[in-house]
């Protein structure tokens, strides 16, 4: 009964592997492991928000590029990082664990040699009349496993608060990889990450999924007129600005230059609109003077493009709509916001 039970199982998944095998091919999917993994569980029919993305990706007509083909593994399946877990670790970590099993070893080998001593004490107990030697005995172990104990404990807080300088440090450089230094923002490979996912998430729930773009008006001009720290301290304004003005769920960052983008997830086309005209309005409302003079600095004002997700559209696509709608605010006169629409219906600003 067994062998039949395992006969059929073995069919059932070779057959599922020819389908996920013709899919692949279908779609020009290169045949990794990884890929091979996603396709194989679609072709089974599971889970249901990973077929329903695919799904949504192949209604779409979507191309499976490297970057899908990853976001869908990592998405679904969460690999952990292969590899040697100590050969990962800097050096000052792997010195803490080994301190530690130093300490463990320790502690074991103290615990065996109180319980042999108290072994030995337990046999004079029935072969001496005198308690003295036996009382003395016995205070003098439970002193040394206290200045065991104690030795123990303050090696183990050391340890302990070594490892919390190193989580602090490893968060700490995790931050820098993903902020840019000037603004604070998100820079632009935490910003692609972000959208990814986003997207995703996005095509699984079916909710809306809105960015802005934000160029700064004549910036150049800041450049050369005060200096660089001037400009630097206008894109610093900016930035603020638009932090301050999204949610704590989106994601704002800095594209590249003076350009600022935020992602914002559940937040349609017009929505997103009235998000980046508040941004907008307080950044033409700011002043800024030069700290050294207390000359005025003119007024800054930027031009931002809206633009919605569409489907199972890519990361790019939705970038270069935004974009052109942003162009769109610039040629119009500058600062104003201009919503994708308005480009593809060829309405002028």
């Amino acid at each position: 009964m067994n062998d039949e039970l395992d006969e059929i199982d073995f069919e059932y998944a070779r057959t599922v592997a020819d389908r996920a095998n013709g899919l692949m091919s279908r779609h020009a999917v290169p045949p990794t492991p990884e890929n091979f993994s996603v396709w194989f569980s679609y072709a089974m029919g599971g889970p249901p928000a990973l077929k329903r993305t695919i799904d949504i990706l192949l209604a779409n007509s979507r191309s499976f590029d490297s970057a899908i083909n990853h976001d869908l593994y990592v998405t679904y399946f969460n690999p952990q990082p292969q590899g040697s877990l100590t050969g990962d670790f800097p050096d000052q970590l792997r010195s803490v664990l080994a301190s530690a099993q130093a300490f463990l070893a320790t502690a074991i080998s103290d615990n065996r040699s109180q319980i042999e001593t108290l072994g030995e004490v337990s046999s004079q107990v029935q072969v001496t009349s005198d308690p003295r030697q036996i009382i003395e005995k016995l205070i003098g172990e439970l002193s040394n496993a206290t200045v065991r104990s104690s030795a123990l404990e303050a090696n183990l807080v050391r340890a302990s608060e070594e490892l919390d300088q190193i989580r602090d440090s490893l968060k700490l450089a995790e931050q820098h990889s993903n902020t840019d230094a000037l603004t604070g923002l998100a820079n632009r490979r935490s910003l692609e990450a972000f959208l990814r996912s986003a997207q995703i998430a996005a095509m699984e729930a079916g909710n809306p999924l809105s960015i802005v773009m934000i160029d700064i008006d004549h910036f150049k001009n800041f450049n050369d007129s005060f200096g660089h720290q001037v400009g630097d301290q206008v894109l610093r304004l900016v930035a603020r600005v638009l932090q301050e003005s999204v949610r704590e769920c989106d994601l704002a960052a800095r594209y590249g230059g003076e350009e600022l983008m935020a992602v914002l997830p559940d937040v349609t086309l017009d929505n997103c609109v009235d998000v980046a005209e508040r941004v907008r309005r307080r950044i033409s409302d700011a002043r800024l003077t030069r700290r050294a003079t207390g000359e005025a600095i003119s007024s800054i004002t930027v031009s931002i493009g809206v633009a919605q997700f569409r489907g199972a559209e890519s990361a790019d696509a939705l970038i270069e709509r935004c974009d052109r709608a942003l162009y769109e605010a610039k040629r119009a006169g500058r600062n104003r916001t201009v919503k994708e629409t308005v480009v593809d219906d060829g309405i002028a600003a």
